[in-house]
Parts: structure tokens; C-alpha cells; sequence
């Protein structure tokens, strides 16, 4: 690291686009102001006229019956993502002021666009006699029409002047980062690809470690790679994270992602959808059902490609779009701090790859993001830009748009409390409120226009706001000192207070439940009797560690405990993400040496966001129906900045080191949170992207002999002419698009009814567990086999069965 970036570290820098150091004036010509473009004209017509007359090849392969599948999927991709971005390019221009942020915005702007065409169709053709809108001839030909209006309407876009023969594979950097990131990518891809073949999870295991070390390679040479090269490298990171994950199992795998992908079905098949014939809130998010319905009918993609590689590499440039809304207001290397910390978050590569209609809002959330901090753009379409984008995330995903919501609100609180306090000094009052008038961003219609159409949307609209009912009738009688159910065990990381309840504990409230709930059936003999399940043990079995490999076993023979050791390492992330997040407002406001001056609109939706956080774990229903660390996820768009801040301000003390300590540091809590340093040791329960075995294994993962069993039984029941089903949960979950018959999704002996078929998938007739998940945990239980003896075995194929 140069001298003077040590100095930057140390000293108030000025803003990113009147650069002081090294790595700023080396930007490249895309990160210059838009007063430093030209319109871009071909040779021989305007590009814009050249994209547009590409649109017509693509419909017409779109529209022949037999178009050969790689063509089709080609012409799909560039009707709905690159003509319109190319197009929006010329809008985006004009909000945002660098190249960069113009293209991500374009993507932002590409999502809403297919959705809203999507939406439009479905909405004005039914009453003109149409049944089946969302066909494909449909699609192509109102995609096309919109595409040709917004060509007509948008401006000419806009590129910056660039030296002579100045090539991509020039720019300096792009090599390297290109090499380390395709090495990634590949293995990435073929990791998942030898563990759904029963193979083993090295190839997986080094794939982490080269994203590791290409997030090294980014934050070392930041100063000497133009900001897009950092960018590219950053996006290629999180898609292998995203890849490693999403790409387990041959068919749909994971929680969420599992009942999103009935629902796009169910829109599919009738190529209609309709939200009054399941009025389900992940049926009103449009993420999941109308936009991979146009990509599915306007490309060749397999239904199972599109929600595990297309929606996973859309959501791949959120980190990116974390890094370009940090860099507007932040040196690089905080910048790039930033959207590493929201890669090296667990929930980022665990749990959003099964999450497709929050990878959407969150790419949207993105968005806004770079609108809100760009702020040499013009101020009032800004602000009107962000509410549309918010509109964007309210049609994508309802919980986002409330906690979104929720952040605005209590940041536009805390500013006008802010102001309050400021002008009581007299002498500076005048300054001020010049200040203040030249920073402020958020308004009261920013945040009232938002939450007025996310109730439109759930309320008379949709319908879809039972659970938000529930959920906010659950908190008041919490607050009011009403019954209340304790929080999700997640709580436990929180450094504002919670505690892990106890599996047995857990265990023992869902039972009494359930008998609560079915007692009068019961008494009519609808379930088995309380004497026949009475004296049936369901004993808690808990999450196995794996067995400790060599390295494990030195450090036992040292006396180190390493099931310990790995507990203590992720106790101590949760607990160094949440301390230094809040130290970097101290930090960010009144060190001297902070690499970071926020201004008040940071700070203040910054400190909404850590509001949120501290409400998600003081209100236990709000941790069990809306994750915990989904909400600190979220919270990373806005505090990101200042965790990295705290972090290059508690290191200062190495001087010149400062950045490669980061630097290991970022690199090593990637490699324990992904589970590599587990895998390395042992002695810590498998995760799912590295190992064939583990919980999320267990109740996620689909296996082709339930799917069996589930079309056998979906069959002979049709024969029958009815029936009730009752299965597990998450064999439930897994086969739930191939179960057509009435189900009842639980198990447990207590409720079992006497006229069910009883199907137990993979994992319960292998191992004899059985996992529910209740009060925001799961909890595994071996299954007292007994209570089945009085039914007869109908379906047996070594990895499930069927009793009647």
C-alpha cells in the first residue's frame, strides 16, 4: 500500500469524485461525470436504432414453431435483459453519474420492466377473451412492443470518450481478476454438480478458497485496478458463492425456494395468473411467479435452471451494487470492505440462494441504494426514481417492503429530531439549514408512498395481508403484555438480548399445541385416541458434528476441543459483525482518523436499520416469521460502511498494514462462516454446499425415491377418487408440487389421523428422524415407528414408504 493511501486512512477525504489518491485518479473514463460523455452513434445510424432493429430477428425466432433451442434461448435472453438495458442505459444517465451505476440501474430497470409488461398482459387480455395471456406468442409480441416504445421515448445513451485503441482485455487488471474469477465460476459449478453424484465436496471446498482469494486479490490491488475490474471480480465472487449453493440436487432444493417454485408452476400451467385462486402472500410476490413465467416461455431454460442459476445470477449484482452505492460516498477501500462484509455474511450464500423473490427485492433494494447516495444527480427525480424502485420490491417481496419501510420511517423520525436539535445553535442556524436543505433526501412522501401501495398491494389488491395481520396482532399483545411466544433461537446471537430455548422445551410446546388444537376432533375419533400416543417417547435428536479429520485430531490431542473451538469462532463472528457495526457510528462521527465522514441521510437511515434489528429481537413473532439474520442481511445495505470503517479504524495501529490485516481478516471469516475451517477440522455439523450429509441435507435436499413414491401415491389415490395425505413437513415441502391431493404437513404421533395415508420420505425412512420447525427452530426427533403398526405397509422402495 502507497503512502498516500495510508494517509487516506488517517485523514478526512474528500469526496470519491474530487479523488486525493492514487486509486481515484486512476479511475477509469466510465467513472467520469456524465457531463464528461458523448452520444454514442455508429458509423452508419444511431446505436439506439441498431438495437432496436435487432429486435426483429429475435421475434421472429421467438415466433417460429420449431426455432432450434440454443437460438431460442439467445433471442429470450436479449428480449428481456439486453435490449432493454441497453435502452434503459440512456435513462439511467440521467439519475445516476457513472458508468457503472448507469448499467446496474439499467438491470434494476430491465427486472421491473418484464414484470410490469408480464403483469399488464395478464391483467388486460382476460376481460378482452383471452384466457391463457402468459403464452408464449403473448409475451414475445408485448415484450417487443414495449421494447420499441421505450426505444422510441428513452434518450439517446450515453458513452464516455475512452483514448484510442483501448480495449477490454487492455484495461489494466482485467486478466487476473477474469482468470482467478473464471477459476471460481468452474469450479463452482462442478463442485455441486460431483456432490448431487454422491461424490465428495473437495472440489467445493477449494472453490471457496479461490473466492477467498480472488476477494484478497480485489482488496490488495484495489489502488492499481480501475473500479469496474473491482466490481467484476466482486460479481464473479458472489455468483460462486450463490452457484455452490443453488446448484444442489437434481431438482429443486432448499427451504423457501421450494414453495416458490408450486406457485410459478401453478401460474405456468395455466399461463394465467391469478391471485384469487390462491390467495397465498408468495403467490402476490411477481418475482417468483411472472418473471421466471416470461423467461421460461420466451427461452429454452428448464424450469429448474431458471430459479437455480438465473435468479441466483441476477441477485450475484447486489454486492455490486453495495460497492457502487458505498464508493459514492466513501474511499475505495471502504467501498470494497462494504460489499465484502454483505458477501462474507452466511445468510448471503446459505439461505438467499433459496430465496428467489427476495434476491429480487434486494437487487432492486440495490438500486435505490445507489440513487440514494449518488447525490450529484438531480435531487426530486432521485427521490421519485427510489419510490419507484420501492414500488418495484413492494410487486417482489412483501417482508423486505416492510422492513424497508420500517427503516425510512424510523430515519426520517430520527432526522427531523436530528434538525430539531441542530438549529438550537443560533449562531450556525443559517449554515444549517443550508446543509441541510443541500443533503437531505428523505421526505415524507419517500416514506408514505411506499408503505400507502405495499398495503394497497396486500389489502384490496391481492388480499395477501393475513399473515401481516397476524403477525402485528402477535406483537401488540406482546407489547401490551398479552401471551406471547418466545423468539427464534437465532435471537441467542443478538447482542440486544435473547436466549436459545431448549429442543426439548420446544418440542414439548408443539405437542401441547397440537393437542390443543385437534381435541374436539379427537373426541370424535377423526385422530388416534390419547391412550395410543400417550406412551410413545419422541426423544430430541440432536444436529450431529462431523467426524474430526487429521487436523481435528492434532488439536484434540493438544487439548483443544474442537466442536468448541468451531462454536466459540462463529459465537465470535456474530458477535464482531454486531459490535463493530455499531462502532463504526462512533467512529464514522467523531474519530479523527476515520476513513468515512457520512453525511446526516447516512447516518440516519444507517441507525433505522439498526432500529429494525434491535425490534426483530425484543419482539419474539417478529424473529420467528421473518428471520433474524435475513433482517441483519438486509440491515447491510445501510450500516455496511460503518462496519468497515470500525474495522480499518481498529487497525490503524499496523500503519501501513492495515489494509492486508483487513484483508485476512475479511478472507478468514469467509472461510469459517462457509464452512471450509469446519470441513478442515470436523467437529461442526456439515453444511449443505460442502457435504452430502447434514441438516440442511436432511429436509432440503430431494432424493428421486420420494418423488417416486409421491407420483405412486398421487395416482392410486386419483383411482381411489380422494383421500387425505399426511407427511412431514419438509418431505411436504420437497414434494409438494407433485402431491395433488389434500395434505396435512406434519407427522407427529399426536397428529396423525385415523383415515390418512401416511407417506414418510428419504431422511425418515432412512434414519427414523423426523425435523419440524416451530417457534422459529428446528427441531429434529427420532420417530416412534410403533404408532404406524395398526396400518397397513402399501408402498415400500428403500427410500420411502407408504401406510394406509
Amino acid at each position: 500500500m502507497t503512502t498516500k493511501e495510508t494517509l487516506a486512512l488517517r485523514i478526512r477525504e474528500p469526496a470519491p469524485h474530487q479523488p486525493s489518491d492514487p486509486a481515484d485518479l486512476s479511475a477509469p473514463s466510465d467513472e467520469r461525470p456524465a457531463w464528461r460523455s458523448r452520444v454514442a452513434r455508429g458509423p452508419l445510424f444511431h446505436r439506439r436504432f441498431a438495437v432496436l432493429l435487432s429486435l426483429a430477428p429475435a421475434t421472429v425466432v421467438e415466433l417460429l414453431p420449431q426455432s432450434p433451442a440454443a437460438l431460442r434461448t439467445l433471442a429470450g435472453l436479449w428480449l428481456l435483459f439486453g435490449v432493454p438495458v441497453l435502452l434503459w442505459r440512456g435513462v439511467a444517465a440521467r439519475i445516476v453519474t457513472t458508468g457503472t451505476a448507469t448499467l446496474l440501474l439499467s438491470v434494476g430497470f430491465t427486472v421491473m420492466t418484464d414484470i410490469v409488461v408480464a403483469l399488464a398482459v395478464n391483467t388486460a387480455l382476460p376481460p378482452l377473451g383471452v384466457e391463457r395471456p402468459l403464452t408464449r406468442l403473448v409475451l414475445t409480441i408485448a415484450t417487443a412492443a414495449a421494447l420499441v416504445v421505450l426505444g422510441v421515448l428513452a434518450p439517446e445513451p450515453r458513452r464516455p470518450e475512452r483514448p484510442p485503441g483501448r480495449g477490454l482485455f487492455a484495461t489494466r487488471g482485467v486478466r487476473p481478476v477474469a482468470a482467478v474469477g473464471g477459476i471460481a465460476l468452474v469450479l463452482a459449478v462442478a463442485g455441486p454438480i460431483r456432490l448431487n453424484n454422491g461424490l465428495g465436496g473437495a472440489v467445493s471446498t477449494v472453490a471457496m478458497v479461490v473466492v477467498a482469494a480472488l476477494i484478497a486479490l480485489l482488496l490488495l490491488r484495489r489502488g492499481r485496478y480501475p473500479v469496474p475490474v473491482l466490481e467484476f471480480g466482486l460479481y464473479c465472487a458472489s455468483a460462486a458463492l450463490l452457484l455452490l449453493t443453488s446448484l444442489r440436487g437434481q431438482y429443486i432444493t432448499g427451504h423457501d425456494i421450494q414453495k416458490e417454485f408450486l406457485y410459478f408452476r401453478l401460474a405456468l400451467g395455466g399461463e394465467h395468473w391469478d391471485i384469487s385462486t390462491y390467495t397465498d402472500p408468495y403467490n402476490a410476490c411477481l418475482s417468483i411467479t411472472l418473471l421466471p413465467v416470461s423467461v421460461f416461455q420466451l427461452t429454452a431454460l428448464s424450469e429448474t435452471v431458471i430459479f437455480k442459476v438465473v435468479l441466483p445470477l441476477l441477485f450475484a449484482l447486489t454486492p455490486v451494487l453495495v460497492h457502487r452505492a458505498v464508493r459514492n460516498v466513501a474511499p475505495r477501500v471502504v467501498a470494497l470492505m462494504s460489499a465484502v462484509y454483505f458477501i462474507v455474511f452466511p445468510t448471503f450464500f446459505t439461505d438467499m440462494p433459496y430465496l428467489g423473490r427476495q434476491e429480487i427485492a434486494f437487487l432492486l433494494l440495490g438500486c435505490a441504494m445507489v440513487v440514494l447516495t449518488d447525490s450529484r444527480g438531480p435531487l426530486r427525480l432521485r427521490r421519485i426514481v427510489f419510490v419507484v424502485l420501492l414500488a418495484g420490491i413492494v410487486l417482489s417481496h412483501y417482508s423486505t417492503t416492510y422492513v424497508v419501510v420500517g427503516t425510512l420511517a424510523i430515519s426520517f423520525l430520527l432526522d427531523k429530531a436530528w434538525r430539531l436539535a441542530s438549529r438550537r445553535g443560533r449562531e450556525r442556524w443559517r449554515r444549517k439549514r443550508r446543509e441541510d436543505r443541500m443533503r437531505s433526501f428523505l421526505t415524507w412522501w419517500v416514506v408514505a408512498v411506499p408503505a400507502v401501495l405495499a398495503l394497497v398491494w396486500a389489502g384490496p389488491l391481492t388480499h395477501t395481508g393475513g399473515q401481516t395481520q397476524r403477525t402485528l396482532h402477535a406483537v401488540a399483545s406482546a407489547v401490551l403484555g398479552g401471551e406471547s411466544e418466545s423468539g427464534s433461537s437465532d435471537t441467542a446471537y443478538s447482542i440486544f438480548g435473547g436466549a436459545k430455548v431448549p429442543a426439548t422445551e420446544r418440542l414439548k410446546q408443539y405437542k401441547a399445541e397440537l393437542l390443543k388444537q385437534t381435541a374436539a376432533e379427537r373426541a370424535s375419533g377423526d385422530y388416534l385416541p390419547l391412550k395410543e400416543i400417550e406412551g410413545l417417547s419422541t426423544p430430541v435428536v440432536p444436529v450431529p458434528d462431523m467426524k474430526l479429520t487429521a487436523a481435528g485430531r492434532v488439536l484434540d490431542g493438544l487439548g483443544i476441543s474442537v466442536p468448541g473451538l468451531n462454536g466459540g469462532l462463529r459465537q465470535a463472528a456474530a458477535l464482531f459483525f454486531q459490535v463493530m457495526a455499531m462502532a463504526g457510528f462512533a467512529v464514522a462521527l467523531w474519530a479523527r482518523r476515520s476513513a468515512f465522514h457520512p453525511v446526516r441521510d447516512q447516518v440516519t437511515i444507517a441507525a433505522g436499520a439498526w432500529c429494525m434489528v434491535a425490534v426483530f429481537t425484543l419482539v419474539p413473532q417478529l424473529s420467528v416469521d421473518y428471520s433474524l439474520l435475513r433482517a441483519f442481511q438486509q440491515g447491510l445495505f445501510f450500516f455496511a460502511p460503518f462496519l468497515a470503517t470500525a474495522t480499518l479504524w481498529a487497525l490503524r495501529w499496523a500503519g501501513r498494514r492495515t489494509v492486508p490485516l483487513a484483508c485476512a481478516l475479511l478472507a478468514a471469516l469467509l472461510l469459517d462462516l462457509s464452512g471450509v475451517v469446519p470441513k478442515v477440522l470436523g467437529g461442526y455439523p456439515a453444511q449443505l454446499q460442502l457435504s452430502g450429509s447434514g441438516q440442511y441435507y436432511a429436509i432440503y435436499y430431494p432424493h428421486a425415491e420420494e418423488r417416486r413414491a409421491a407420483l405412486w401415491l398421487d395416482a392410486r389415490m386419483g383411482d381411489e377418487g380422494g383421500g387425505l395425505v399426511q407427511t412431514d413437513r419438509f418431505s411436504y415441502s420437497r414434494l409438494q408440487a407433485l402431491l395433488t391431493r389434500p395434505t396435512l404437513a406434519d407427522v407427529y404421533p399426536a397428529a396423525l389421523r385415523t383415515d390418512s395415508y401416511v407417506l414418510l420420505g428419504t431422511t425418515p425412512t432412512r434414519t427414523g428422524e423426523v425435523t419440524v420447525f416451530y417457534g422459529g427452530d428446528l427441531i429434529t426427533y427420532r420417530y416412534p415407528m410403533d404408532v404406524l403398526d395398526s396400518r397397513d405397509l402399501i408402498y415400500s422402495n428403500g427410500g420411502a414408504v407408504i401406510y394406509r
